[in-house]
């Protein structure tokens, strides 16, 4: 008997520390994994609005949590990608091969679409300049100013494009400065700039539209354009695809809701709220007048490939992109599964 509480003695710490790891290992795997998500322009990025209904996000606290950033335009992501300050980034195109290729994250892969421009039918971005000002056609833009959100941005390489076609070389023909989108109607109005990119929903402005005009519209300089998607990091969604799935899942659900036009008037609303404007100004928003929006965020893989390769044609990357190499549409094709 004595022997037996001599081993029953010794056993027992070893039970209460086996006993402390089961406890203990639910409760740490049951953290939710922690999302950032970045976004540029208010309603037009997905990110800005979807915490909007979070009533919707039946997996939000639990398998994730989601945090909403805002960034002057998709290049400055590419640091906080680097440093993992972000899980999902709505990159551009032309950020998607300059993060791969110069910044060397050759494991970031494209997960969802964001939005497309220049599908017929719907809107595409316009290059306004003003209407009393000298610039009536491209070659006009010799020697001027133009404006951009940033640095091989989406609307930043179609402008190139556009002054390429027309002969125009950055430094060599035109200036160029960088500004957030709210304070360009400003510097076009005082005359500081000769051109500014008009994305949604600042194009739309009644009083740049007072004073300016499209010069051009950037589905005339590039065609359709794949123009952002979402996304991430192949470590991160190894370590956390449940999660990740399911916060697929509650995006869909969410941008299943806003484009459905039986919601339309909540949606201008909600539109109004987050950039404090009036919501009749949002008539457009999710219409036919936005840009195409998949309701699946399937992006489209085509287009893509070739403003991949239209980003290398203008020097921004030194060699092509492979974009086979960096798509992962499982988690989102996993997700609509669910919602079916």
């Amino acid at each position: 008997m004595r022997q037996l509480k001599l081993a029953l003695t010794k056993i027992a710490p070893i039970c209460a520390f086996a006993l402390g790891l089961i406890i203990a290992g639910p409760a740490q795997s049951a953290d939710p994994v922690k999302i950032r998500m970045s976004w540029v322009a208010p309603v037009s990025n997905w990110a800005s609005i979807v915490l909007e209904k979070k009533e919707l996000a039946r997996h939000l606290g639990k398998s994730y949590t989601l945090e909403t950033i805002r960034f002057a335009g998709t290049p400055p992501m590419i640091t906080a990608i680097a440093n993992n300050e972000l899980e999902v980034s709505n990159l551009a195109y032309s950020t998607l091969a300059i993060a791969i290729k110069n910044a060397g994250l050759d494991d970031i892969v494209v997960i969802a679409d964001e939005f497309q421009d220049g599908v017929p039918g719907h809107y595409t971005a316009e290059y306004f300049v003003l209407k009393d000002g000298p610039i009536k056609e491209v070659k006009d833009l010799k020697g001027k100013v133009v404006a951009t959100n940033a640095s091989g941005s989406a609307v930043d390489v179609a402008m190139r494009a556009m002054l390429r076609k027309h002969g125009l070389e950055d430094k060599r023909d035109y200036t160029v400065i960088e500004a957030p989108f709210p304070t360009m109607r400003a510097m076009l109005a005082e005359k500081k700039v000769d051109i500014i990119p008009g994305v949604l929903p600042f194009s739309l402005d009644p009083q740049l539209r007072a004073i300016a005009h499209p010069l051009y519209k950037q589905s005339e300089a590039i065609g359709v354009t794949q123009m952002i998607v979402w996304t991430a990091r192949k470590s991160f969604i190894a370590k956390n695809r449940p999660a990740m799935v399911d916060f697929m899942e509650d995006m869909l659900r969410i941008v299943h809701w806003y484009l459905d036009p039986k919601n339309h008037e909540e949606v201008k609303q909600i539109a109004a709220r987050v950039t404090k404007q009036p919501p009749e100004r949002f008539g457009w928003v999710f219409t036919k007048q936005d840009t195409y929006r998949d309701p699946n965020l399937i992006p489209n893989l085509d287009a893509l490939q070739r403003n991949l390769d239209m980003t290398t044609e203008l020097g921004f990357v030194k060699e092509k992109v492979d974009l086979k190499k960096h798509v992962d549409l499982s988690i989102v094709q996993e997700a609509a599964k669910r919602l079916k």
